[in-house]
């Protein structure tokens, strides 16, 4: 823990860097150190870990308030306990060594926020996040993808106890199994209660006497796997979609967490997406904007035959009904909208512009001037 650096400094941000700008330094990092463009790679596996551990901590408010007020010790409960007790920054004063629920409990007769006191009692696991880049298409139509993730999972040689073979853990004497002990000290504002993680046990309420050789007595170990994920259609670039239970494993029997997928959608060269809605640019010549055509639109299910009428102008918007994307939780599709724009020839041979001149003398428009300068 001692060498773990600082999240901001992961992910290349300042203290207080934008929602926004995190998402965007998360993306760009993880896209750059992602194992499988480093097959066989440790140090950038170590880094795509460190990576996605910064984002899980900045990326939550909550867990971000209590990061950049206490540091690691604030959004870990075991830092304190690895670096000798109590939130660490205080200067020795003792200060971290209490529980902020006990000072507030002691002060004000318990307004202070509370916490179990039971270390063996069920935890939820943390989520893991991941993203995940989708071409247009597979976006707009959903698509079943296989996600590398690594998690913590329970140790597959003790199921999760962190004894060997054949051990049990002993129920830690000094605390009773609850994994902090309460004490009572004199101070100039009277009797104070403070709670600290056994000494002992080191918090976890239990003591291996022969912990298991693979996990190293922790009980749980990190495994590198591959998840099929099924995307739903309709889903956009920067939206997350949240898999229930494929997240780091839960303490004491408590449930997994869930795996976080947010998604990055490549451009598409053809369409652009507006919500649910495609938006497609259609080029169309002189002649066919002036007399009309039949021509072909291309859209996400292919081509489709339109019919331009006479005198269209450039810059107008047709509709194509059900052509755009899905709605992400069903209920039909959106619309295409097509906006023509009416291409300007060039490079025209003198026959073809003294054709346009004589189109333009018979629409009553004077090109005298134009002819004139011409023969100068």
């Amino acid at each position: 823990m001692a060498d773990k650096r600082d999240y901001y400094e992961v992910l290349g941000l300042k203290k207080g860097a934008s929602e926004d700008e995190i998402k965007k330094a998360y993306r760009r990092l993880a896209k750059e150190n992602h194992p499988d463009l480093h097959p066989g790679d440790k140090e950038a596996e170590n880094r795509f870990k460190e990576i996605n551990e910064a984002y899980e901590i900045l990326n939550d408010p909550e867990k971000r308030q209590n990061y950049d007020q206490f540091g690691f010790a604030g959004v870990d409960p075991s830092y304190a306990a690895q670096q000798g007790g109590g939130f660490g920054g205080f200067g020795g004063a003792g200060f971290g060594d209490f529980d902020l629920g006990d000072i507030f409990d002691s002060f004000f007769g318990g307004g202070g926020r509370t916490r179990s006191s039971n270390a063996t009692a069920p935890r939820r696991g943390e989520n893991l996040r991941v993203s995940l880049e989708l071409t247009f298409e597979e976006a707009a139509f959903g698509c079943s993808k296989e996600i590398p993730i690594s998690r913590i999972e329970d140790c597959p040689d003790c199921q999760g106890s962190g004894c060997a073979s054949g051990t049990t853990p002993e129920i830690c004497k000094r605390c009773g199994g609850s994994g902090s002990i309460r004490t009572q000290s004199r101070t100039a504002f009277g009797v104070m209660s403070t709670t600290t993680a056994c000494p002992d046990c080191v918090g976890s309420g239990r003591i291996i006497h022969s912990p298991c050789p693979k996990c190293k007595g922790k009980g749980s170990v990190r495994k590198n796997t591959r998840t099929t994920v099924d995307i739903p259609a309709g889903i956009d670039d920067g939206q997350t979609l949240s898999v229930h239970g494929q997240g780091h494993k839960g303490a004491n029997g408590g449930p997994a967490g869930d795996l976080l997928i947010t998604v990055s959608v490549t451009p598409s060269n053809q369409f652009s997406r507006d919500g649910f809605s495609i938006l497609y640019e259609l080029p169309i010549n002189f002649v066919q904007a002036a007399l009309g055509d039949t021509v072909e639109v291309p859209t996400l299910d292919g081509k489709v035959k339109y019919n331009i009428p006479e005198g269209t102008q450039s810059g107008t918007v047709f509709r194509l009904r059900g052509k755009g994307v899905p709605h992400l939780h069903g209920g039909g599709r959106g619309d295409q909208f097509v906006t023509v724009t009416v291409e300007t020839p060039k490079n025209l041979t003198g026959e073809q512009k003294d054709i346009l001149r004589q189109f333009g003398e018979t629409l009553g428009e004077d090109f005298k001037g134009k002819k004139k300068r011409r023969r100068l």
